[in-house]
């Protein structure tokens, strides 16, 4: 049986790549960006005043002037002045706008007193020793020069990169399509959420859970579907999911039940079986193929905690290959407690982050009293997974982590 890791790599050879579309800048966030992000032109492109005051000749302060003529007054968005050949010649400058002509720095208003009637400015001693050129200015190209690679394709787009974009002209960007994704629950056993349920029911979840962890993920193109175990059911209406969306979730009936047709059902619609089974716990009877258009398909356990950590271990990374995004990082973390764990499985174990009194996280184990116990999953924040080949982990053991989105 494999092992996560050999499960997950299997999982990104296969899976593809998701097409490239043009997308407004003002829709793009949370998207993942499919070309580099480079300067048209320096930044910042003119030399830009940091300060409210008067901007001037820092060799004028070096001569021993102190008392200055202001000559105009400049605010951000006007075109520079130029100073005269006046070695007494200033500037009432506003912050953010252009560093004048002939000026080389800005001495703030709180170091300097105006003589209005005379126009005549004073700078205060000190600032006349410390002013140098450059005092106040956030100089042209400091930041990039033009062309330099500002963001890199593969990065998911926050606020930060959607100000470059539009800091550049980039009016769209190209970014990856978001996938049309079906979530499949299976069973005669579930109902609907606003349904009298009977005492041997129990009300849908997992579709409702993997929906809304896809839609934090940055993945909101989703539909829900109901199969009851009937072959027939499951057969007409799988064929036509594989043939509209481009990735299906299928949770329950993947075991090796009775009424468990999935596997069966998937081989009839040409479905590739890549594998069946990962040595884990939960979610040991997850499968995994690929249609022949090429549509991923991840049958999940249909116990609610199995169902929503596979999808963490696995869908969700998949979605991240499939979209480009370079920056997916694996986190590690520290046991805060000791676990024992004998089955020779990975345990997949929930824990609840814990501040260590040294300003970093540790991971406490809070498992649930079984894979069904989804409400069990309310107060931790993700998992971590402890390999097969022990039994015993200390405290301050260093284990792979996953946050729930």
């Amino acid at each position: 049986m494999l092992t996560p890791a050999e499960a997950e790599k299997l999982i990104l050879t296969q899976i593809p790549t998701f097409p490239v579309q043009e997308c407004p800048l003002a829709k793009a966030h949370g998207r993942i960006l499919r070309e580099d992000i480079r300067a048209d032109r320096d930044l910042p492109p003119f030399d830009r005043v940091t300060m409210d005051g008067y901007a001037l000749r820092s060799s004028s302060l070096v001569e021993g002037v102190r008392k200055f003529v202001a000559e105009g007054v400049q605010a951000a968005g006007m075109r520079p002045f130029e100073l005269s050949d006046a070695a007494a010649a200033c500037v009432e400058i506003m912050t953010g706008a252009v560093l004048p002509i002939r000026a080389d720095c800005v001495v703030p208003y709180e170091s300097t007193t105006r003589d209005v009637e005379a126009n005549v400015v004073t700078i205060d001693i000190n600032a006349a020793k410390n002013t140098m050129a450059g005092s106040a200015v956030h100089a042209r190209g400091s930041d990039f020069k033009a062309n330099d690679l500002i963001v890199a394709k593969g990065t998911k787009l926050t606020g930060r990169e959607i100000a470059v974009a539009a800091s550049c002209g980039c009016a769209t960007l190209q970014v990856s399509q978001q996938p049309k994704i079906a979530v499949v629950g299976t069973g005669d056993e579930l109902v609907e959420v606003d349904a009298i349920v009977a005492p041997h029911q129990i009300r849908r979840s997992n579709d409702y859970a993997l929906r809304a962890a896809l839609i934090a993920a940055g993945y909101p193109q989703i539909e829900r579907f109901h199969l009851h175990d009937m072959r027939h059911e499951i057969e007409h209406q799988l064929w036509h999911i594989l043939a509209e969306f481009d990735i299906v979730l299928l949770t329950g009936g993947v075991s090796k039940g009775k009424f468990d047709y999935l596997p069966e059902v998937l081989e009839t619609l040409e479905v590739k079986k890549i594998f069946q089974g990962v040595a884990q716990r939960p979610g040991k009877p997850f499968w995994f193929g690929m249609s022949s258009r090429q549509v991923a398909v991840f049958a999940l356990p249909g116990n609610p905690v199995s169902a929503y950590t596979c999808l963490h271990r696995y869908v969700l990374p998949a979605l991240a290959k499939s979209s480009g995004h370079m920056g997916i990082k694996t986190h590690t973390i520290r046991l805060d407690a000791a676990v024992q764990f004998n089955p020779p499985l990975a345990y997949l174990l929930p824990v609840q982050l814990i501040d260590d009194g040294k300003g970093g996280p540790t991971a406490r184990p809070n498992p649930t009293n079984s894979s069904g116990d989804f409400a069990g999953l309310v107060d931790t924040d993700g998992f971590v997974e402890l390999p097969a080949d022990k039994k015993e982990f200390p405290a301050g053991t260093v284990a792979n982590y996953w946050p729930w989105v």
